[in-house]
């Protein structure tokens, strides 16, 4: 009984400390949490607002044939640049000079008919002149010689039009440019207005298109007109840039050659295009690009660190440092996001140059939480 009694009274003192101890532990403050602070500056913002667009050529044209008839020549290598008038098709023109030289001759028959009808007409006039030919043999000289003129008429513009065929039977280069792959061989039928020979285009320099939402027309507008009123060296070069499908900077810069002349009622957008020189022939239609647009304020701006902000519920905050009596505590404090420059942000408001943020710890972050800051980071690079 002794040794029962003994038990008890040991599991009684167990039980007593153990609750003393869980009393203690509620009641203790948890230690400050480890941070490292930025301090809050203002710095020249450089960013690029990106558009996708589309590389296109100043002038690009199918090219069709206006002639029925087989391929009797291919005179280009394909995906060569070709100069204006430089031959590239014929087509078998056999029938066609047939035609032309059928032709000729049948305008030296006509106007050997009017030779004589004209004659006919001045002797039948002179004798009527003189009571010596019936009025009617005149009449009938006056309406051949009109008969015969029609007819040379008719053989000139026969003549034409055979000259014409004759002409369309070789396709030459409308204009200096790069040509495609034939879409045709040496032997092949081709249709008038149908069969589609090949496509040319200009390579340099070339367009790039892109839209822009109908509240910024007013911006472009005026970025146009300085371009073009003075050429004005305070823009910037690098005003419009554009990156490659691989992301890569294309060296050249450009400018702003056209803007739309009206607004898309569907999407309440605007198409613009910009020129670039392509001395290298690297822009190529049909490419898809980035298109970049230089920002123009040159007033500094707050930026931070992209880790310091938390998103809650579609709203951004970051977390102040505060000071109370012998302690620092982290206060959240909504702000207005800007430009993203890389890893850092642009700060539209919300934060002042007096403050110091939280950039790392943010993950352990509370409002009021009791913070122990260590060596303040310093202001991230940015561009």
């Amino acid at each position: 009984m002794k040794q029962i009694i003994g038990l008890f009274i040991v599991f009684a003192i167990s039980i007593n400390l153990l609750s003393c101890s869980t009393k203690d532990n509620k009641n203790a403050t948890p230690p400050p949490v480890p941070v490292n602070l930025y301090k809050v500056q203002m710095h020249p913002a450089i960013y690029y607002d990106v558009y996708p667009g589309n590389i296109v050529a100043l002038s690009q044209v199918d090219l069709r044939t206006q002639v029925e008839g087989y391929i009797t020549g291919i005179f280009f290598k394909e995906g060569e640049h070709v100069s204006k008038g430089q031959k590239l098709y014929e087509i078998d023109k056999s029938k066609y000079m047939a035609s032309y030289e059928q032709a000729i001759a049948n305008i030296k028959v006509a106007q050997s008919n009017e030779d004589q009808a004209q004659k006919d007409y001045e002797r039948y006039n002179y004798l009527s002149q003189h009571d010596a030919v019936a009025k009617q043999t005149l009449d009938h000289a006056v309406t051949t010689l009109q008969n015969t003129k029609s007819q040379v008429a008719a053989a000139k513009q026969d003549l034409i039009k055979a000259q014409t065929d004759l002409k369309y039977a070789l396709i030459t280069a409308p204009f200096d440019g790069t040509i495609g792959l034939s879409q045709v061989k040496l032997g092949t039928l081709v249709v008038p207005g149908q069969t589609l020979l090949n496509t040319i285009s200009t390579n340099n320099p070339m367009a790039v298109d892109f839209v822009i939402n109908e509240k910024q027309l007013s911006y472009f507008n005026n970025l146009k007109y300085q371009s073009e009123s003075s050429r004005n060296a305070t823009l910037p070069l690098d005003l419009f840039t554009i990156l490659m499908p691989d992301n890569t900077l294309y060296e050249e810069h450009g400018w702003l050659a056209v803007v739309d002349r009206g607004v898309d009622p569907l999407t309440g957008t605007v198409k613009l295009r910009l020129e670039f020189q392509n001395p290298k022939s690297t822009l190529r239609a049909g490419m898809s690009c980035k298109v970049r647009v230089r920002n123009q304020e040159s007033v500094p701006q707050i930026i931070i660190p992209n880790k310091a902000i938390v998103e809650q519920m579609g709203e951004y905050f970051v977390y102040v440092k505060k000071d109370s009596a012998n302690k620092s505590y982290a206060a959240q404090r909504k702000v207005v996001l800007g430009q993203q420059l890389d890893s850092n942000i642009i700060i539209k408001s919300g934060l002042d140059t007096t403050e110091q943020i939280v950039i790392e710890g943010v993950q352990k972050m509370r409002n009021g939480i009791t913070i122990n800051p260590g060596k303040a980071g310093q202001n991230s690079t940015h561009k």
